[in-house]
């Protein structure tokens, strides 16, 4: 993997990136599909270990997209029209999919269901055989603060 000094965790970017990517945030992430065309799909990710995760199960194409083409781009962004503030964190890289891990599960979901999973839908508690993980482990990041001043 080549030196990225634009990569989170480095300290050359606009902003935390490692803090923005902890929020609950999406990812639309770009792969090829069966015929070789683009597709994006949304997902939740969870940031952590210099990669992106997210599920991914039997429900979803993207896994045997994956399969046949491993690469893949990101783009985790925020805009908030109030403050101004427009970030940007854009990746290319390939992904996988691995086994699933209940922990890291929790992790990611906890990010966007909250503490109690006690309230969360039945169906982020009780994944099938066929969940998995996708990693994503980004070879090139773009982060870009495009925030503005009011006059």
């Amino acid at each position: 993997m080549e030196h990225n000094p634009g990569a989170p965790g480095h300290k050359t970017h606009p902003f935390d990136v490692d803090a923005f990517l902890a929020r609950p945030l999406v990812a639309r992430v770009a792969v090829s599909d069966s015929f070789g065309a683009p597709t994006v799909r949304p997902v939740w990710f969870l940031w952590e270990e210099g990669a992106m995760w997210w599920l991914t199960g039997a429900y979803a194409k993207m896994s045997r997209f994956l399969e046949k083409d491993p690469r893949a781009a990101l783009v985790v962004d925020a805009c908030d029209l109030e403050e101004l503030e427009f970030l940007q964190v854009i990746m290319r890289g390939e992904a996988e999919v691995v086994p699933y891990d209940e922990e890291r599960s929790r992790r990611k979901l906890r990010r966007y269901l909250g503490e109690d999973e006690s309230i969360w839908p039945t169906d982020f508690r009780d994944f099938d055989e066929d969940t998995r993980f996708i990693r994503f482990v980004p070879e090139r990041t773009i982060v870009q603060d495009l925030s503005k001043t009011r006059p």
